[in-house]
C-alpha cells in the first residue's frame, strides 16, 4: 500500500473524470482561497463575472488562460461552491472543460503553477470527513459506490452513503451511553443509594440483536460488492465457448467443431442475482501432444482449482466418460460444482457420430442423462433459466438481507463490531458476577470506543491513510 501524506493546508486540484478522450472532463479544486487563486487564470466572458465575487452554487462561463504563455487554453464552465456548503466543506470549484488529453493536461499544469497541489487519492472525500460533512461509514460508501460492479452493489452502497449504517451504529451507541452513565454515576457517588438496575434486559437484547444483525450482513455485502469467480470446464467440444458467449451476450470466444480450439482461458464479467461474476472459458480437458494446447490445459486446471464456482459441461451426444466421472467425483465434495448436460438440441445417432438438430424449442435429454445434471442447449439457450437458478442457489447460500436493513461489507467495520459485541458480553457477565463497577466499566468504554472508530469519531492517521489511499484520485 502506498503511503500518502495528506495535508489540509494547501488548495488541491485533480481530474474527477477518467483519463481519456470524452466530450466533457471535470477538474475539481478545493481549499482556502481557491477562487482568488483561479482569478488570475480565468477570463470570464463578462468582465464583472469574476470567480472571487461569485456566490455559491453559481456557474461562470469564460476561458482558462495560461499566464506564462499568455494564451488561452480552453473555453470552460466553472461551478462555484462556498464553504461550508460544498462537498468538502471548503471553498471549491469544478472546471468543466473539453475532454481531450492535451486540454486536461494543460489546465492541470496551469492550476499547479497558480498554487494548487495535485490531490492525493481520496483527498476530497477525506476533507469532507475531516470537516464533518460525512462520517467514516459514508466516506467508505463513496468508494464502494464508485467501485460497485452490479446494480445491487450500487443500491447497497447508496444506502450506506445515505447513512443507513451510521444511524444503526449511533442507535446502539446511545443505548451503551445510557448504560455507561448509570455505571459512572454509581462509581462517582458510591455512598448514594441509587435505586434501579444498571441496565434492563431489554437494553442488552436490543444491543446484541443490532450488532448481530449488522455482522450477519457482512458475507452478503462482501459478496455483492466483490463478487465471485466462476469457470466453465469440461472436455474439448463440450460447448464451453458457446455457453461463455451466451452468458456474455457477445461473441468473445471462438466456437469451432475442431477439438482444442480454445488454447488459453478467456475471461468476462456478468451479473447474476445482483452478484458480479468474473467468468472464465477454459481449454478443454484432455491429454494432448501439442505443447501449446497442453499448456492451456495446465492453465485451465489452475483456474478451476481457484474458482469459487465450477460449471462442468458434458456433451450429451457423447455421454459421461471416465474422465468426466473423475472430475465430477473430485469437485462434487466442494459444494461448488454445477453439472450441465449440454447440446440437448442435438439428436444423437446413438454412437455420437450421426446427429442432427432438434426442432426449434424442443429439448432432447434422452434416457442417458444421469441424475443431478441440468439439461441445456448453449446453442439455443434452452435450459438457461434453470442454470441461472442453480447458480443463484449456490452463490446465495447462507446470505440473507432483509429489505431496508443496513448492510456492511467492510472488514474494518466487521472487526470493530465483533470487538464491540465481545466487550458488551464481557460487561454483561461482569454485572451478573457482581464484579466491581470500576473494573467492568472499562469493557463498556471499549465498546463505545469501537463504535466510535467505525464512524470516525475516534480514529488515527494510519487508519485514514489506509482507507483513503484506496480511493481514486479526484474523489
Amino acid at each position: 500500500m502506498a503511503e500518502y501524506q495528506y495535508s489540509t493546508e494547501e488548495p488541491i486540484a485533480a481530474l474527477a473524470t477518467p483519463w481519456g478522450e470524452s466530450a466533457i472532463a471535470v477538474i475539481r479544486t478545493s481549499g482556502e482561497n481557491v477562487h482568488s487563486l483561479m482569478h488570475g487564470i480565468f477570463e470570464p466572458v463578462k468582465k464583472n463575472m469574476t470567480l472571487d465575487k461569485a456566490k455559491g452554487y453559481t456557474m461562470r462561463y469564460g476561458r482558462i488562460i495560461d499566464p506564462e504563455a499568455n494564451e488561452p487554453v480552453d473555453d470552460v464552465m466553472i461551478a462555484v461552491y462556498r464553504e461550508p456548503a460544498s462537498y468538502t466543506g471548503e471553498d471549491s470549484a469544478e472546471i468543466f472543460c473539453h475532454g481531450s488529453l492535451p486540454v486536461i493536461t494543460r489546465i492541470l499544469k496551469v492550476l499547479k503553477n497558480a498554487g494548487f497541489r495535485p490531490a492525493q487519492p481520496g483527498e476530497f472525500t477525506l476533507r469532507a470527513f475531516l470537516n464533518g460533512k460525512l462520517d467514516l461509514t459514508r466516506a467508505e460508501a463513496v468508494n464502494e459506490l464508485i467501485r460497485s460492479k452490479s446494480d445491487k452493489a450500487r443500491s447497497l452502497a447508496l444506502d450506506r452513503l445515505s447513512g443507513a449504517v451510521e444511524r444503526k451504529i449511533t442507535e446502539v451507541k446511545l443505548k451503551l451511553a445510557d448504560i455507561l452513565s448509570a455505571v459512572e454515576v454509581r462509581i462517582d457517588y458510591p455512598d448514594e443509594d441509587i435505586e434501579g438496575v444498571i441496565a434492563a434486559d431489554e437494553q442488552f437484547i436490543f444491543i446484541e440483536k443490532a450488532l448481530n444483525m449488522l455482522l450477519a450482513t457482512f458475507s452478503a455485502g462482501k459478496l455483492f460488492q466483490e463478487g465471485i469467480t466462476a469457470v466453465l470446464a469440461g472436455r474439448t467440444n463440450a460447448g464451453k465457448s458457446t455457453l461463455f458467449n451466451l452468458l456474455l451476450k457477445e461473441e468473445r470466444s471462438i466456437v469451432s467443431e475442431y477439438h482444442g480450439t480454445t488454447r488459453d482461458y478467456i475471461e468476462g464479467n456478468i451479473s447474476i442475482a445482483g452478484i458480479p461474476i468474473r467468468i472464465f472459458d477454459t481449454a478443454g480437458l484432455r491429454d494432448s501432444t501439442d505443447p501449446v494446447e497442453s499448456e492451456g490445459v495446465k492453465r485451465a486446471a489452475r483456474v478451476i482449482e481457484n474458482a469459487e464456482l465450477v460449471l462442468y459441461l458434458v456433451d450429451s451426444t457423447e455421454g459421461v466418460t471416465g474422465e468426466d466421472e473423475r472430475f465430477i467425483r473430485h469437485y462434487s465434495r466442494s459444494g461448488r460444482l454445477i453439472k450441465i448436460w449440454n447440446k440437448t438440441d442435438i439428436k444423437s445417432g446413438g454412437n455420437g457420430m450421426e446427429s442432427s438438430r432438434a426442432p426449434a424449442g424442443e429439448i432432447l435429454t434422452g434416457s442417458r442423462m444421469p441424475p443431478g445434471f441440468i439439461p441445456l442447449s448453449s446453442e439455443t439457450g434452452e435450459g438457461l433459466p434453470e442454470l441461472i437458478k442453480a447458480v443463484e442457489k449456490i452463490v446465495l447460500a447462507g446470505t440473507s438481507i432483509k429489505s431496508g436493513e443496513p448492510v456492511i461489507n467492510s472488514l474494518r467495520q466487521k472487526e470493530l463490531l465483533e470487538k464491540t459485541l465481545i466487550s458488551v458480553l464481557r460487561f454483561k457477565e461482569g454485572i451478573k458476577r457482581g464484579d466491581p463497577l470500576d473494573v467492568i466499566a472499562v469493557d463498556l468504554q471499549e465498546a463505545v470506543h469501537s463504535l466510535g472508530e467505525i464512524t470516525g469519531e475516534v480514529t488515527s492517521q494510519d487508519i485514514l491513510n489506509n482507507i483513503f489511499s484506496n480511493f481514486c484520485v479526484g474523489k
